[in-house]
C-alpha cells in the first residue's frame, strides 16, 4: 500500500516540492485527514464495479482514496498547476484520469460516455470549492447525469440549507431544487482543523441520493422553479404578497392568484418557508394557466 496523500507532512512535502501557492479565488482547501477521507468515501458505498467523478482533486488526497475502493475515478481540475502534483501523487493507480478542465463548462454526459460508458454504477464524490457548490451541485442534476448520488463536502450552512425541512429558518428555493431531484441528507460534519490552509467555516458532508423520478409531477417544470424563487424572495413577507410583486402582472392578476391559492387549498398569509414540495407543485399547476 502506497503512503497516504492526505497527511499534513506528506502534504506540506508536495507542496513545496512544487513551490505550490493556495489561490483563494479557487477556493483551495485541502484535506489532511485520512480518517475523514476515508469515511467520505465509505458514505459513497463504492464496490469494485463502481466509479467515481471528482470535482476539484486538489494533490489527490479524495482521489486515491476513491482509487483504491472503486474501478474508475475521472476528476476534474481547473487549476494547471496541479497537474503535474497529480500525475506524480496518482502515479501508483493507473485506475484514475484527471481532465485538465471547468467542470461548469465541461460536457460532463459526453465524459462519462468516454470514460466510464461501461460501468453502470456512478457517484460523484467530491470536497467541493466552496464558491461554486451550489452551480456544481445544480448542473450536475440538472443534466439528468447517469449517477446514482452525490456525495460532497461543503460549507456546513449550505448543507444545512439543502437538506432542511418546512418551516425552519433554513429551508428555502435551494432546500426545494435539490429535494425535488434527490433525497439528502447530512452525513458528517467536519472540523476546520483538517484543512490546510484552515477555512473560516466549518464544513459537512451531504449525501444526495437520487430519486428515480423528481418527488413531485408538475405540469411546466421552468414555471414550478420560478414560482418558489418568487415565494422566497422576501422571505418575511406573506406568499400573496410576494406572488403579486414578483409574479408578471401579478398585481392585476390578483384574483387569479387567490383563486389559485384556494384551489390549492393554501392559506394565503402564509409564507413560503412553511410550504412543502407538494404544495409548491399543486400551487404552480393551479396557477400555470392564468401565467403562462
Amino acid at each position: 500500500m502506497h503512503k497516504d496523500i492526505a497527511t499534513p507532512i506528506r502534504t506540506r512535502d508536495i507542496l513545496e516540492k512544487y513551490g505550490f501557492s493556495f489561490k483563494k479565488s479557487l477556493g483551495q482547501n485541502f484535506l489532511i485527514d485520512t480518517n475523514v477521507l476515508k469515511r467520505i468515501v465509505d458514505h459513497a458505498e463504492l464496490t469494485d464495479d463502481s466509479a467515481a467523478i471528482e470535482i476539484g482533486p486538489g494533490i489527490g488526497a479524495l482521489t486515491e482514496q476513491l482509487a483504491r475502493r472503486s474501478k474508475k475515478v475521472v476528476a476534474f481540475e481547473i487549476d494547471q498547476r496541479l497537474l503535474p502534483i497529480l500525475k506524480e501523487t496518482l502515479a501508483p493507480y493507473p485506475n484514475t484520469k484527471v481532465i485538465h478542465e471547468d467542470v461548469l463548462k465541461a460536457d460532463v454526459k459526453g465524459v462519462i460516455e468516454n470514460e466510464l460508458g461501461e460501468i453502470s454504477d456512478l457517484m460523484v464524490v467530491a470536497n467541493l470549492p466552496y464558491y461554486v457548490t451550489t452551480p456544481i451541485i445544480m448542473k450536475l442534476l440538472e443534466e439528468k447525469l447517469p449517477i446514482r448520488g452525490i456525495v460532497c463536502m461543503l460549507q456546513k450552512e449550505v448543507a444545512d440549507r439543502i437538506a432542511a425541512k418546512p418551516g425552519t429558518k433554513d429551508y428555502g428555493s435551494l432546500s426545494i431544487a435539490i429535494q425535488y431531484y434527490t433525497e439528502a441528507e447530512t452525513v458528517m460534519i467536519v472540523p476546520k482543523t483538517v484543512f490546510i490552509p484552515q477555512p473560516n467555516v466549518d464544513s459537512a458532508v451531504i449525501r444526495l441520493t437520487k430519486r428515480k423520478e423528481p418527488a413531485v409531477s408538475v405540469i411546466d417544470e421552468g414555471f414550478f422553479f420560478q414560482l418558489i424563487r418568487i415565494s422566497f424572495a422576501q422571505r418575511r413577507k406573506t406568499l400573496l404578497n410576494n406572488l403579486t410583486n414578483g409574479l408578471p402582472e401579478g398585481k392585476q392578476k390578483k384574483e387569479d392568484i387567490l383563486s389559485a391559492l384556494k384551489q390549492a387549498e393554501i392559506d394565503p398569509g402564509r409564507r413560503g418557508e412553511t410550504l412543502s414540495i407538494e404544495e409548491f407543485a399543486r400551487l404552480s399547476d393551479q396557477l400555470l394557466p392564468s401565467f403562462s
